[in-house]
């Protein structure tokens, strides 16, 4: 029924009133800047007239849900699973968790966050060509995870209360799901040449500091990007919730060096937490996540693995006990 009434331009999320929405104590006011200065408005120009001019406003003078989503400074605090969810698993299951990330603010810095997050969890190379600046380049082209994740936030469906955009990070693979499959008005058969947005005023956001036309033709460019990269066609899943599919490379120099620097990267955790352990036995789980900059999860996938090594040993219970580092014994 939903789907129907979107179809006939008579409800959409984005476009509904946020009862509790404060303008004075809720706006992001240096993102909102950040905004104005892309979407090319002079300086002259005020805030309440640009909130005019993109008609962020219901009549009665609520502001609309998109535009919560799009400029609060917390729109999680109004829609609870309005964020993202960056996630990396040990392995090719969902068994071992690495690393659990949540990113909420404004669309944009969830998005921003999001890629800086893949970033620093892929294989990224450099190619420096004459006196230019040097090229990154991902092991999956970082304009194809682009494309994605700003599909995710602009399309998924926020009427969907239980579920966040995930993206999960598997040694083999990348998957980014996002509440609601395809609208009803594009069959199975048209995905991928037809576009029809749930939240249009999001949309046109996104539109307007050039989001949509840089990151180009939607999954037709994703699987041109993706050919080009010579890695295998994505895995579209639009049935209930939307999910793609990307592939890591398999059997090459840059998945090599990436599970090496990985294990360094374990290596050094290891140590730092060995280190803080020694200095503060009765040291807990969240406190060794702020100290590593890593997640509670993380912290205890590597307790756990430690454990298991013999490497440390806890005395007593979660509440009350203690860590012991069990030292080499020198035989000398």
């Amino acid at each position: 029924m939903r789907d129907f009434f979107q179809q006939a331009d008579r409800i959409y999320f984005d476009e509904g009133p946020c009862l509790n929405f404060n303008l004075e104590k809720d706006l992001d006011s240096d993102f909102f800047d950040e905004f104005r200065i892309s979407a090319g408005f002079s300086v002259g120009v005020g805030t309440q007239q640009i909130i005019k001019n993109l008609k962020l406003f219901q009549p009665e003078g609520l502001f609309k849900n998109g535009a919560v989503l799009f400029f609060a400074a917390s729109p999680e605090t109004f829609f609870e699973k309005a964020v993202i969810r960056c996630v990396s698993f040990d392995g090719i299951t969902k068994t071992q968790i690495i690393d659990d990330k949540i990113y909420g603010g404004p669309l944009m810095r969830q998005f921003q966050q999001a890629m800086f997050w893949l970033k620093s969890k892929l294989n990224v190379r450099y190619e420096i060509e004459g006196s230019g600046p040097r090229k990154e380049i991902w092991e999956i082209p970082e304009i194809v995870f682009k494309e994605a994740i700003i599909n995710a936030l602009s399309h998924r469906d926020y009427y969907d209360r239980g579920a966040r955009i995930t993206i999960e990070l598997f040694s083999d693979r990348v998957e980014i799901t996002n509440p609601g499959g395809l609208v009803s008005a594009i069959s199975s058969e048209e995905f991928g040449t037809k576009s029809l947005s749930r939240n249009p005023l999001l949309f046109g956001l996104f539109e307007r500091i050039d989001m949509v036309e840089q990151i180009g033709s939607g999954i037709g460019r994703i699987k041109d990007e993706i050919a080009k990269a010579g890695l295998p066609i994505p895995i579209f899943k639009t049935d209930g919730m939307f999910t793609v599919v990307f592939q890591r490379p398999a059997n090459n120099i840059l998945v090599k060096n990436s599970e090496k620097t990985r294990e360094k990267t374990r290596e050094k955790t290891r140590e730092k937490i060995i280190r803080l352990i020694k200095s503060n036995k009765e040291i807990t789980i969240k406190e060794l996540a702020k100290e590593t900059e890593i997640s509670d999860k993380g912290i205890e996938y590597h307790l756990t693995k430690m454990k298991k090594e013999k490497i440390i040993i806890r005395v007593g219970y979660d509440k009350g006990g203690y860590w012991i580092v069990n030292e080499p014994i020198d035989n000398n």
